[in-house]
């Protein structure tokens, strides 16, 4: 420390040794100083980190949607007869479920749909007749080799190939449904616009996309039964437009008879179901060729 009277540099002590001026003084007035200093420079002022306006968003249409989707599950006709135009985005986001819900479930459980294929075949009385007991027991032991391989990978079996491919076919094929129930209703004198239609449609579509997402649960868990929730949620459809039409109220008598309006609508949803089934086929065309020509799959037996 510099003595500030005579110059002379102290390494400490409270006296100069030169001239024994008080070194004590000195660095309070020095550090009183920079204080001072560093106070009197404007300091940043930094505001709050507000939340991004797109997550909040998320959050709240999902908060929405799984009030509206448990409300559904709950009391399904008073929810439905409730939905107008404000539930087009939930009845929205229930249709997208429904149509990916489907294929996520065939390709995680497809294995054990085989499995059941096969031991069905196992059943009939023109084959088991001929089977020995102990070829059922070699097909139960490839059966679990089957379940505990990972033969997606062996055999290159897209996630998103299949699963985006066929969830939008299947959109389309229930926006087909939609439009075609849609038509019968007007035809039968019901004076709704299209987006309070679609809402109330989607609301009744809640319990079979809820079945189907149960097995599709399962199908993760690997337990067969599965395939039962996944017919169960496709059939439902034969349901959800029969209850839909119903829930508007007529205008006049001269429109088309409700019971006509849904004949209709099942011959569309026949031909909708027998176009996604022929897509399905063809993709299951496409995993058994390549598991014929697979050498590693071969190996694996």
């Amino acid at each position: 420390m510099n003595c500030t009277n005579c110059g002379h540099f102290n390494e400490g002590g409270k006296f100069c040794v030169k001239c024994g001026h008080k070194l004590q003084e000195e660095a309070a007035v020095s550090q009183a100083a920079a204080t001072s200093e560093y106070q009197s420079q404007p300091q940043p002022v930094y505001a709050p980190q507000q939340p991004n306006q797109r997550v909040r968003q998320a959050k709240k249409v999902s908060k929405s949607f799984f009030s509206y989707f448990a409300e559904g599950i709950k009391n399904p006709t008073a929810t439905a007869q409730a939905a107008g135009e404000s539930q087009f985005v939930n009845a929205l986001i229930t249709v997208i479920l429904y149509a990916l819900s489907i294929p996520i479930m065939l390709y995680v459980g497809w294995k054990l749909l085989l499995i059941q294929f096969v031991r069905s075949m196992f059943k009939l009385p023109i084959i088991s007749e001929e089977l020995a007991p102990s070829d059922m027991e070699d097909f139960n032991t490839g059966a679990d080799l089957i379940k505990a391989t990972d033969i997606n990978s062996i055999i290159h079996f897209n996630f998103t190939d299949f699963v985006f491919k066929q969830g939008i076919f299947i959109f389309i094929g229930l926006a087909v449904i939609i439009g075609a129930t849609y038509v019968a209703a007007k035809f039968g004198k019901v004076d709704v616009s299209f987006k309070e239609f679609f809402s109330r449609f989607g609301t009744f579509l809640i319990i079979p996309t809820a079945l189907l997402l149960i097995g599709l649960v399962l199908a993760f868990l690997h337990v067969e039964y599965f395939s039962y929730f996944m017919n169960f949620g496709l059939l439902s459809i034969f349901l959800v437009v029969p209850f839909t039409i119903a829930s508007f109220k007529q205008n006049g008598t001269n429109g088309l008879d409700r019971i006509y309006s849904t004949l209709i609508v099942y011959v569309v949803i026949t031909i909708v179901l027998t176009f996604i089934a022929n897509g399905l086929g063809e993709e299951a065309k496409t995993i058994i060729t390549r598991m014929g020509n697979s050498s590693e799959l071969n190996d694996l037996f």
